[in-house]
């Protein structure tokens, strides 16, 4: 094996939703990893904050930010970019939300928001800088999926039908692009504790199921999504395209735990 494939010193990455939980823990892990990038989302302050720890790796940043949902964002993102590093190589979309409603009481406006933020967002951001990485012969994508994508997840059908689609996009823009030099994969998270759902994780029936099914019965530390992202932007998965890389610790494997 030569690890030298895993290496990312010289490429450029932008993650896009990269300020805080996981896409944050995977922007400082492309770092670590030797790869200059810029994590971005709508709150000046987190990009400020995620950009000085990225500078902390020794590596080079910009501090910019960007909403999924308006496309002019996102090209003035990827302008910035070129600005700054002349090229972009790797691109993550974290950028998502969701919202637990039963599904006869989601109006119009919510499932349309889920969707536009955690689907055609994604799409926007492929779309631009897509667009730069086919020109340049060469780019990794890597999108965002979950549990969702494949199972469903109680009272959240907006977010599972927008995860779902997301996998089934990456496939879609795996198999238009590939043969262009631009690899389109995806990670499926398992349940990772962050700050935002620990009360639900520990706390709740619906906290007790995921750990039941989950055979490592363990919640996973949102670090060991690192390598998956490193992997999935680097050289070594230059024959890897088109997969949903699922990190969650044996939970779809799962039947009965007991």
């Amino acid at each position: 094996m030569n690890s030298a494939a895993f290496n990312l010193t010289g490429r450029v990455a932008v993650v896009v939703g990269g300020t805080s939980g996981i896409g944050r823990v995977l922007a400082l892990g492309l770092a670590q990893a030797g790869a200059d990038v810029l994590a971005t989302g709508r709150r000046s302050e987190e990009v400020a904050a995620v950009s000085a720890e990225i500078e902390q790796c020794g590596q080079k940043t910009l501090r910019a930010t960007t909403d999924v949902r308006v496309r002019a964002s996102l090209e003035q993102l990827l302008e910035q970019a070129i600005g700054a590093f002349d090229k972009v190589d790797i691109l993550v979309n974290c950028a998502g939300k969701t919202k637990r409603t039963p599904t006869l009481d989601v109006s119009d406006e919510e499932w349309a928001d889920i969707l536009d933020t955690n689907l055609t967002g994604t799409l926007r951001a492929c779309q631009v800088f897509g667009r730069h990485m086919l020109q340049r012969g060469y780019g990794r994508i890597v999108n965002i999926a979950s549990l969702g994508s494949f199972v469903a997840l109680h009272e959240v059908a907006a977010y599972c039908a927008s995860k779902a689609a997301v996998a089934s996009l990456t496939k879609s823009l795996a198999v238009e692009w590939g043969a262009r030099g631009v690899n389109v994969n995806a990670i499926a998270p398992g349940v990772f504790r962050t700050s935002l759902n620990q009360t639900l994780l520990d706390g709740t029936d619906r906290g007790r199921e995921f750990l039941l099914r989950t055979p490592l019965k363990r919640f996973g530390r949102i670090e060991e999504l690192t390598a998956a992202c490193v992997f999935l932007s680097s050289d070594a998965c230059s024959f890897v395209n088109g997969e949903v890389l699922v990190v969650d610790g044996g939970f779809l494997a799962s039947g009965v735990n007991q």
